[in-house]
């Protein structure tokens, strides 16, 4: 098997180009994955598309699902987008941009393929400090998928493949990641973030996701070069 072979789950925000960054500079051959899975933020996926060229992946697929057939999410239903709020709210509780079970059948999606591959490694952009609160961020959730995908493929009940997945951002604060981001070299102009963009595109600078990438450019020291459709 080749150990330097990698499936690196890819949105095309911030936090995941950097993990694809982290893993071609640590020598992985990279394979990234996308899912095109009914998100209202579905111009991800032109970021997504940039950012796998950026980095020169060995191959880069999107994965098509629709999790609008279960809704319950601001990001695949008809709810709004919550928008202007503080830390302090988005630390209580799990938010309504919360889509279920997204990072399990994400990952188990990256499993798959790895298996195909024959590969052992699988990088995902998970982090668990500024974040809003979801549950399938927590190093106890990755902890425990490594755990059942070890016990769930036919390589590793043979013997042929250890699992592991990385998460070199779960304990980084996202200042940390924007300047991790620039000294590998990511081109901030090709990544997005923002969970409702407005129709030409532009992050909305409102919502939760836009409000914690702003927060970290600015504590990075480190200027955020998209354009956004509110500066409040």
């Amino acid at each position: 098997m080749n150990s330097r072979r990698a499936v690196c789950l890819l949105s095309g925000g911030l936090d995941s180009s950097t993990c694809l960054a982290l893993a071609r500079r640590d020598g992985y051959e990279c394979y990234a994955l996308s899912f095109d899975y009914g998100q209202r933020h579905r111009i991800e996926l032109a970021a997504a598309v940039a950012v796998s060229g950026f980095f020169n992946v060995r191959e880069h697929r999107t994965v098509r699902l629709d999790l609008r057939a279960f809704g319950a999410s601001a990001l695949t239903a008809e709810i709004e987008v919550p928008k202007h709020r503080s830390l302090a709210q988005m630390e209580q509780g799990i938010p309504i941009t919360y889509v279920p079970a997204r990072n399990t059948i994400f990952l188990s999606y990256a499993l798959a393929w790895a298996e195909v591959l024959e590969c052992s490694d699988i990088f995902i952009g998970v982090n668990a400090i500024d974040y809003s609160g979801y549950p399938d961020c927590r190093p106890e959730f990755i902890q425990a998928f490594e755990r059942m995908a070890n016990l769930a493929t036919k390589a590793g009940v043979e013997g042929r493949m250890r699992l592991q997945i990385h998460t070199p951002l779960i304990t980084l604060s996202k200042a940390e990641v924007v300047r991790l981001a620039a000294e590998l070299g990511l081109d901030f102009t090709l990544t997005h973030s923002c969970y409702d963009p407005a129709a030409d595109g532009r992050a909305c600078g409102q919502c939760d996701s836009c409000l914690l990438r702003r927060k970290g450019f600015a504590e990075a020291g480190v200027a955020d070069p998209l354009a956004y459709a509110t500066n409040s």
